[in-house]
């Protein structure tokens, strides 16, 4: 079926009513929470935001989050950032630096040619006091993976795994909703600074893939790209395309949460229709485009608007493979995850990862025991049909690569361990190895576990150690096919 002539059926059949595009930052939190959920404390969750990035949307807020079940409805905890999430202490001085303002506001208010700059500049160095603590760039994002041509480091590129790179493209890092317990929290507390991740460079993305013929996937990630029109996206994907230097090429991947939080960007947004014509003109011209779709929690999967959504993708021939993190308070629930990814691969998904909240943010608070997440995904798995049990997971996306978490293993007259494996390397050859730790049944990330039968260190680490010594280039651009770690 033509792409038109399926639009053409679908704008005779709406299954659901247009909504109007509306971005509410923290300054609506009050308003929101005074209709939806009168009964928390407002000011708590303005300082939070103060400390978290936050945008919502209407469609987060009208069909997604149940308000009758506020504070523990799941999909509240996704996106409004929660008082919880930082100490009690932390939560007092962003309140003070709150009221501070306020008071200054008030004494100023009738003096319209007075600045208030100075309370407003407090406020922020409050909640840049407390994100201080936070690891903003875990797993060597900016010193490990950020790759080097000429000694100058690559703006808006990462290069970590050979095979993989990861392209911020400038207009595209904001979403259409943030998440509570995103990784990449810096993006947005800190725009236009050092923290940023970001390029509006298309020719340096073509020739960087040209140059590094063991490329074989491109990821678009943010922030989210789906923010951007389909003309921003062509001017950075054009020139890769029906080009000889980048034949090599072969999966562009976008890594979005729209699906979840903004189904309309593919249903009757003006630019609706052009994404979709594109993803055609991709694959026609040889490439594979797969959606990264974050889904997080079922709910985001039953409305009418996503499923329709998913839907015209895979009508232009792109596939949806999904991923989250196992999230304390979220989706911490075999029973979650068993329905999540069994209606994931009825719409047509293929379930892709399963990660471990990552070692930055509000860690502490969403983070989860590594054998409670890897109880979770086994016991899932185990309910579902073969068709449904391709997640790999649980993953760790640590500072040498990607470490699953296989199994737990008793072995008599010496103890019980994790069994581990990289699915992801720095050194490819790490790929397929199986290692053991200690088991913990309180530990959430590989750095609180112990190598197994009394060793000093794990198998990869003195290697690991010669790769993070070498600041002329990533991991990435490193010659896996020569010596170790690239050396000559």
């Amino acid at each position: 079926m033509k792409l038109e002539q399926l639009f053409s059926n679908f704008s005779r059949a709406r299954p659901f009513e247009t909504m109007k595009w509306e971005l509410f930052s923290k300054c609506a939190i009050k308003e929101i929470l005074k209709t939806h959920a009168p009964h928390l404390n407002t000011r708590a969750y303005m300082a939070a935001a103060e400390i978290f990035p936050f945008r919502v949307n209407p469609y987060v807020v009208e069909k997604l989050i149940d308000w009758s079940n506020t504070p523990n409805d799941p999909m509240f905890k996704l996106t409004f950032p929660q008082p919880e999430m930082v100490t009690p202490g932390q939560l007092s001085s962003v309140l003070e630096a709150m009221d501070r303002k306020e008071r200054k506001e008030a004494l100023q208010k009738a003096a319209a040619e007075h600045s208030n700059r100075g309370p407003r500049n407090a406020l922020v160095a409050a909640a840049e006091k407390v994100r201080g603590n936070f690891n903003p760039h875990p797993a060597g994002q900016k010193t490990q993976n950020v790759p080097k041509v000429d000694g100058h480091p690559l703006e808006g590129i990462q290069h970590k795994y050979r095979e993989t790179m990861l392209f911020f493209p400038a207009e595209g890092q904001f979403c259409h909703t943030w998440c509570t317990y995103c990784f990449r929290w810096p993006q947005f507390t800190s725009v236009g600074s050092a923290q940023q991740f970001k390029s509006k460079n298309p020719e340096r993305l073509r020739d960087y893939i040209a140059a590094h013929p063991n490329l074989q996937d491109v990821l678009f990630t943010g922030g989210d790209p789906m923010v951007m029109t389909t003309e921003q996206i062509r001017r950075y994907i054009d020139p890769i395309l029906h080009n000889a230097g980048t034949d090599h090429l072969n999966t562009i991947r976008f890594g979005t949460k729209s699906l979840a939080y903004w189904p309309y960007r593919f249903l009757d947004d003006k630019d609706a229709k052009p994404t979709l014509k594109y993803f055609e003109d991709i694959i026609k011209s040889g490439k594979h485009v797969s959606i990264q779709a974050h889904f997080t929690h079922p709910r985001e999967l039953e409305t009418a608007e996503v499923q329709e959504a998913m839907r015209l993708i895979h009508m232009t021939g792109a596939n949806i493979r999904t991923q989250s993190p196992v999230i304390r308070g979220i989706n911490d629930s075999a029973d979650v995850w068993a329905k999540m990814w069994k209606m994931q691969v009825n719409l047509g998904a293929t379930p892709y990862y399963m990660f471990i909240e990552r070692d930055t943010g509000a860690k502490d608070y969403f983070s989860l025991p590594l054998a409670r997440a890897h109880e979770i995904y086994t016991t899932a798995k185990s309910r579902l049909a073969g068709t449904a049990r391709h997640a790999r997971g649980p993953s760790m996306s640590a500072e040498p690569g990607k470490i699953a978490i296989n199994g737990v293993i008793d072995i008599p007259d010496k103890g019980k361990y994790f069994i581990l494996e990289f699915l992801q390397a720095r050194n490819p050859a790490w790929i397929g190895k199986p290692f053991l730790a200690e088991f913990s049944p309180t530990a959430t990330w590989i750095n609180e576990l112990t190598p197994a039968f009394g060793a000093e260190r794990f198998f990869y680490e003195d290697e690991f150690d010669t790769i993070k010594a070498n600041d002329a280039q990533s991991s990435g651009q490193m010659n896996w096919d020569g010596p170790p770690c690239g050396s000559k």
